[in-house]
């Protein structure tokens, strides 16, 4: 499998990533490499993405975090992303409560989200440095392999082995692309981007 195809396609900073993001998950084919990558494109606005953005308006938390506002604490947390964090995500994943900080501490970072701190103790286990110390890295120098590990972690390229064509000659890719999605997002937004991305890859290196 040549990397080198996805030159120009993919941000130089995403193809450095790939030889050790490949050997350490086993990212063999260009089926498991293309249906991994164009989730990450997808979930990362094309790679741009490092960081969960939670600039929330009250009215987005209401909409978003419901279980976790009522109108009044929303006007009171509002704009304030580390307040915010800090109430829905403490007590929960393996943060402390939400006076701990360990909410937004450990948010959302990474191509596919790494979120809490019991995911990010598991990461910190395929890495040298202290990832618990410095959570930082995970956006500045491991988002790709923490949306690996996170596919790793939760079997998904047994998915991502399914083939696209089955034993009719049938296409069957959208459904599998689909049942990944499912696996990722709980639903299926931004299923027909995914899908793009998907033929997208697959084409430049099958």
């Amino acid at each position: 499998m040549d990397i080198n195809k996805l030159k120009r396609h993919i941000p130089q900073t995403v193809l450095d990533q790939l030889p050790d993001t490949i050997a350490k998950f086993n990212i063999n084919t260009p089926l498991r490499l293309s249906h991994f990558l164009s989730q990450c494109a997808h979930e990362s606005a094309n790679f741009t993405v490092v960081k969960e953005n939670l600039n929330y308006s009250a009215k987005g938390l209401l909409t978003t975090f419901k279980k976790y506002f009522t109108p009044e604490l929303a006007k009171q947390y509002e704009r304030n992303p580390e307040k915010i964090a800090n109430r829905v995500y403490g007590g929960r994943m393996g943060n402390g409560n939400e006076a701990s900080g360990e909410g937004y501490k450990f948010s959302g970072r990474g191509y596919i989200q790494l979120t809490g701190k019991v995911n990010y103790a598991a990461f910190d286990k395929v890495v040298d440095e202290d990832i618990l110390t410095t959570p930082t890295l995970v956006a500045s120098k491991y988002p790709l392999l923490s949306a690996a590990w996170f596919f790793n972690n939760n079997n998904l390229w047994v998915i991502c082995d399914s083939p696209i064509v089955d034993k009719d000659g049938n296409d069957c890719h959208i459904q599998v692309i689909t049942h990944l999605t499912q696996h990722i997002n709980g639903g299926t937004l931004g299923l027909s981007d995914r899908i793009q991305y998907f033929n997208k890859f697959y084409n430049i290196l099958k």
